[in-house]
């Protein structure tokens, strides 16, 4: 008679495990790894934030231009240079109160 011994089929369990490994750390770094989809999603929020406040700059950058032309010798306005000496000088006429 011929006697078989039924083994446990390490290898095939061996392959499933290591398969089932590789697919997690796949699946981990596609989700949490450094391009994965949460780094996109803060990389496009922090992209909103800097056009947001690159477009606040621009703004203020327009305005001192428009500031600056203003103060030039070419187009002097002599409103806008009253309230500039009246606010860094403090200057006052003889015939005005200030309220603080």
């Amino acid at each position: 008679m011929i006697q078989t011994q039924s083994r446990p089929a390490f290898g095939g369990m061996l392959f499933l495990m290591a398969t089932f490994t590789l697919g997690s750390y796949f699946a981990f770094a596609a989700i949490q790894g450094d391009y994965g989809v949460f780094r996109r999603v803060q990389i496009n929020a922090e992209a909103a934030d800097l056009r947001a406040e690159r477009d606040q700059l621009a703004a203020e950058l327009s305005r001192t231009r428009n500031l600056t032309k203003r103060l030039s010798d070419d187009y002097l306005d002599v409103d806008l240079l009253d309230e500039q000496l009246r606010d860094v000088l403090g200057y006052l006429r003889a015939d005005e109160v200030v309220i603080r």
